[in-house]
């Protein structure tokens, strides 16, 4: 088989740029083996490579119970998105109401919003509610959105309505009809809206940066910033703990990467 000139072109450029962006996370896994004199050596491999930077960080730190708060709310974000944006994008794509193209257009204005703009009237509010300072204080601003609910809508929309009415027909309520027939026919979105769910909410530094004030209640993403120190930062640390926060972002990914994907290139051909 007779192998182009273009073809092998294009196959150098693609192996090139993935070694370009496969670069930073080699050199991250790398500054977590090294000491801190070694942290800014030009060599990419560590001359005298040690664990204790790891065993510092699970033994004299609070990474453990900062990884469990990631997960926790990282977990109920994404569970809450899937059954409030799943609802809120079946009854726009099945149900006719007034004010429906109004509602849904306002609904996605709001993915226009910088997050920066919405952490005050966050803040305002989960002080208001005596939230600030807690775990719910960091989950409720993204228990729903915008793009959740678009993207649920899109694939609803395929849904044929004869399987909705012979629901109906068989004596199926509303809900029913939206788990039981609906919602096993829409996987790859579900798979794809908890990724990218999860994912945000796993690397949030913002947000929870400002509602919460105890270092027990941090996020890793908050809590690997405790690391940089007013006048010096331990680089070996931040790198050991961003090289294990990857971990669960890694494996997500090497499970339903088909979904994802299935998902992502279904969701550009849904009219």
């Amino acid at each position: 088989m007779k192998i182009s000139r273009m073809h092998i072109v294009t196959q150098a450029v693609l192996l090139i740029t993935g070694l370009a962006m496969l670069f930073p996370f080699f050199w991250m896994i790398a500054t977590s083996f090294k000491t801190g004199r070694e942290v800014f050596s030009l060599s990419l491999i560590p001359q005298n490579p040690t664990m204790e930077n790891y065993q510092e960080l699970f033994t004299n730190s609070n990474f453990p119970l900062w990884f469990l708060n990631s997960v926790l709310c990282g977990f109920i974000v994404t569970l809450s998105t899937l059954f409030f944006d799943s609802l809120v994008g079946y009854t726009f794509a099945k149900y006719r109401f007034r004010g429906k193209k109004l509602i849904f257009i306002l609904i996605l204005s709001t993915m226009m919003i910088p997050t920066e703009m919405l952490v005050i009237p966050w803040f305002i509010m989960s002080n208001d509610l005596g939230w600030a300072n807690t775990y719910w204080g960091i989950i409720f601003p993204g228990m729903m959105s915008g793009f959740g609910t678009f993207l649920m809508r899109q694939f609803f929309d395929s849904v044929p309505n004869d399987l909705i009415d012979a629901g109906r027909i068989d004596g199926l309520n509303e809900f029913d009809i939206w788990r039981r027939i609906c919602m096993p026919l829409v996987k790859p979105a579900l798979s794809a809206l908890a990724i990218f769910t999860f994912v945000g909410n796993w690397n949030a530094f913002l947000w929870p940066l400002i509602v919460i004030n105890d270092i027990y209640k941090y996020t890793l993403p908050v809590g690997l910033s405790f690391f940089n120190g007013e006048f010096q930062t331990e680089w070996e640390m931040v790198m050991t703990g961003a090289s294990v926060a990857t971990i669960p972002v890694l494996i997500i990914y090497l499970i339903f990467q088909k979904q994802i994907i299935k998902g992502i290139a279904l969701t550009g051909i849904k009219g």
